[in-house]
């Protein structure tokens, strides 16, 4: 769900992008790590360089931040991925950090890299 201001040039895409925050990913509500990516993705084929974005959370940006965000949970999700297949628990996952490279931009808020990380392990 996103709302266009075309004459502003201004698009709100809500909660499917969290400026400089890992995301909470509801599974309650069927949502998923794929889904989150699948998100992003749709996001990216409507955005412009030029266009503003209001993410549900942070503060506004550019289609390279919502490029970023994409990156960086495609990342996490295959590294996440690739522990849980070598058969790795849920604690071991968490203590192998594989949010490290992203902690300090997206692991500073609401979502701390343990919690997301557990996120993503529910999700593969």
């Amino acid at each position: 769900i996103y709302v266009h201001f075309t004459d502003a040039d201004v698009i709100h895409v809500g909660d499917t992008w969290w400026n400089g925050d890992y995301p909470f990913i509801d599974y309650s509500t069927g949502g998923s790590i794929d889904r989150q990516i699948q998100a992003a993705d749709a996001n990216l084929r409507l955005i412009t360089d030029r266009m503003i974005v209001i993410p549900g959370h942070g503060p506004v940006g550019r289609r390279a931040d919502v490029v970023a965000f994409r990156d960086m949970l495609v990342t996490v999700r295959s590294d996440v991925a690739a522990l849980k297949k070598q058969g790795r628990t849920l604690e071991q996952t968490v203590a192998a950090k594989p949010t490290a490279a992203f902690d300090a931009k997206w692991g500073q808020f609401l979502i701390n890299p343990a919690t997301f990380t557990a996120l993503v392990y529910q999700g593969v």
